[in-house]
This record gives C-alpha cells, structure tokens and sequence, in this order.
C-alpha cells in the first residue's frame, strides 16, 4: 500500500530520520515504535505529506502520491482541538463537507460507538469518547490508509479496549492502518508487523510474535514485546 526508500530528514544539521525504509501491505496493521525523539512522528508526517523529507522516495500504491492521496487517507492525530460549541454529531457533519465523497455520518456514529452521545457538546465528552471522535473524523472519508498516532493514549483500560475492538474491525473490513503507540500489549494485540526505531533507524522489523522469539528465548526474560523493546533499545517506551 506504501513504501519509502531511503527516506531522510535533517533538522539543523541533526539526522531525525536516517535513510529508512520500509514496505507496508495493503490491508495489514503496522505499528511503528521508538523511544521519544527516535524519529517515528517525523516518518509519519513525512508519509502522511504533511512535511517533505529531505532525500529519498515514497510510493502510495506503487506510484507518486498525487492529489487523490489526500482524500484516500485518514488521520487521527494525537491532539486535535475540538470546536466547544458544536455537537459530536454537528462536528462530523461539517468534517464531512471537506470530502467529495464520504461515509453517512449516522454509519460513522454507529461503527464508533457514538450514537449515543450525538447530541453532546463536544466540551462535555470523555477522553474516552472524544478519542472515539476523532477516530470517527479519521475514518470520514472511508480511507483506504488510516494513520493513527497513539489513539488510545491516556485512556482507562475500558475506554482504550473500545478503541481497540473499532480499530481491529476497521482492520477486517481490509484498511490498512499505520499505528504509533506507547503502549506494547497495543501493538501486539492489533499489529501484524511491527518496525522498532531508535536515533532515527530502523532497528528491527517483524511480527510481534517473531520478535519476542527471536529476543526472549534463551534468557529466560519474560516473552513479551516490553522485553524486545527493552533489550533493543536500552529503554522503556515512555522514555
């Protein structure tokens, strides 16, 4: 679905991101992970054409991305700031005016559990509900990639189990999704690969399973994605 080759980006003469590159399957979940500063929200951008990299090449479907890719992504970014006097209903009805085509706002409400709060001020929701929200903004216009960067941060495990069951439907339903997370049990329960970084580089790549056998299996350290992480980096997610 996309691909970057090589990809670079400099800030004031530092490398963020050092000649990476990646191929991303249609319909699969990735999970891009790395310590603060390691260089993940810069490659996003820069995949989402939201910055230009510096050198190197990025493909959308095997080609140049060109005007239609706007409209054939969904992003859900980690802040986004919600206008106070207007519904969540009334907010994803003028949302949907931005596109030429989109998804009926009552199917939007309805796949992301929002129904029953339509008629709330946006001021007045839960972190829980208002990820649920932009998560709905994000998937609008039917996206054919869907870029979600930490959806379920600073969520009650109830609230982040809900945006996980709406993320691994979407994913069924055959959309490729690109995810950055802080939280490992995330990535393993949605992620069929996953590309750890750190200082700008791609350290290791494989399926969630894959890595855990590979990095935990001599040492007798606990088989999970926190030991991979841990061992690779010298670090835990949050640091």
């Amino acid at each position: 679905m996309i691909e970057v080759q090589n990809l670079e980006k400099k800030y004031n003469g530092h490398r963020a991101v050092d000649r990476i590159s990646l191929s991303i399957a249609r319909g699969s979940c990735f999970g891009l992970l790395g310590p603060n500063g390691a260089g993940k929200t810069t490659t996003v951008e820069m995949m989402e054409n939201i910055i230009p990299q510096d050198s190197g090449v990025i493909l959308y479907k095997g080609g140049e991305r060109d005007r239609t890719f706007n409209q054939e992504i969904g992003i859900q970014f980690q802040h986004t700031e919600l206008l106070a006097f207007l519904t969540v209903e009334e907010t994803l009805k003028t949302f949907a005016a931005f596109y030429h085509k989109h998804l009926p706002v009552e199917e939007v409400l309805a796949m992301c559990m929002l129904d029953n709060i339509r008629k709330n001020m946006n001021h007045k929701i839960s972190g829980g509900q208002r990820q649920r929200l932009l998560l709905g903004l994000a998937l609008l216009n039917d996206p054919e990639l869907l870029f979600l960067d930490e959806p379920s941060t600073g969520l009650d495990p109830q609230a982040r189990k809900h945006i996980w069951e709406i993320i691994l439907d979407i994913n069924k339903k055959g959309k490729t999704i690109i995810l950055t997370t802080h939280y490992m049990e995330e990535a393993e329960s949605l992620c069929d690969t996953i590309a750890i970084m750190d200082k700008g580089r791609i350290i290791e790549q494989g399926s969630p399973e894959s890595l855990i056998e590979k990095h935990c299996k001599a040492d007798g350290s606990p088989k999970n994605l926190e030991s991979v992480f841990l061992k690779l980096t010298g670090k835990n997610l949050r640091e």
